[in-house]
């Protein structure tokens, strides 16, 4: 099976500026990666207290402003945070491209001190094809680009009882492409905000997404090893794998295809599920372009404005 990375381009001659890190422009808040303090209260959220925190979000969203939540409304309880987030959906009512999925690879979760993956919307209006220039009205805060697998399903899968393989989901999938999936949240603080799992009720972080070629010959490559460099403004920042996203990107969309079904929830032909990054957090600011180059699957790219 075709799909090992060829050789790495050396990077080792360019300089690096000063301003860029592996995360990109260090423009993620004051709190350090995996330094987020874990606020006490554990219980879930009352129903009034959900609406609240979709009403505080959902305001930050639309009128595209920094949210504060208040003490009281956050806690460390991870299906308050489901509960938010798909009240949250259907409270903005913006029209659904797929699902993608957040804190897929160990790193993340570490660094955001999150204790499961975190699913969210990918919406139309954040949609575009690459190479993208993407509006300064899709942002509150962040461009956090993240460099996924995607894929396009081909047949539905329903809610049911009986959990998903992933043969099931291979024998679902219509094409690959390589993807960017831009993360923002209405809380200031990116790192800070995982004490009560910010970016997680925020939709998953999710606001933007960029897709590449479409590769409907999918199978032959082994995607686990299928690598990507990703640039700021043409300088390189850093390179990764599928094995990022669980393992493989196939496990990743599986776990999002059971995590439906366990909400009673499903997925439909034509929909499209970016599988989480495999090369961390990379923070641009406007201005700024990202460029993924993902080996035999083709470049995506996009320009913030």
């Amino acid at each position: 099976m075709s799909g090992s990375a060829p050789p790495a381009p050396d990077h080792s001659a360019t300089a690096r500026p000063e301003w860029l890190s592996e995360r990109g422009r260090e423009i993620y808040g004051p709190t350090p990666p995996g330094q987020s303090v874990p606020v006490a209260r554990q219980s879930a959220l009352e129903e009034g207290e959900v609406d609240e925190v979709v009403s505080l979000i959902a305001d930050g969203r639309i009128a595209r402003h920094t949210v504060v939540l208040p003490e009281r409304l956050q806690t460390r309880h991870w299906p308050s945070v489901t509960r938010v987030s798909l009240a949250l959906d259907d409270r903005l009512g913006w029209e659904s491209y797929g699902w993608k999925i957040g804190a897929a690879s160990a790193e993340i979760r570490r660094s955001e001190g999150v204790p499961s993956p975190s699913p969210g919307r990918i919406h139309r209006r954040g949609l575009s094809s690459s190479p993208a220039t993407l509006p300064a009205d899709l942002f509150v805060n962040y461009r956090n680009c993240e460099c996924e697998f995607a894929f396009e399903l081909g047949v539905d899968f329903p809610a049911r009882d009986e959990p998903w393989t992933e043969e099931d989901a291979r024998a679902g999938i219509e094409s690959v492409m390589p993807a960017l999936e831009i993360g923002d949240t209405v809380f200031d603080d990116w790192y800070g905000a995982s004490g009560f799992f910010g970016s997680c009720l925020d939709n998953g972080g999710a606001a933007a997404f960029v897709e590449g070629p479409r590769h409907r010959d999918w199978r032959q490559f082994d995607l686990s090893k299928v690598g990507m460099d990703v640039y700021l403004n043409n300088f390189f920042v850093k390179s990764g794998t599928g094995a990022a996203a669980m393992g493989h990107p196939v496990t990743s969309l599986t776990w999002l295809l059971n995590w439906l079904r366990e909400e009673s929830l499903g997925a439909k032909a034509g929909e499209v599920v970016s599988t989480g990054t495999c090369t961390g957090h990379l923070f641009a600011l406007p201005g700024d372009t990202v460029r993924a180059e993902f080996a035999e699957l083709g470049t995506v790219e996009a320009k913030f404005l």
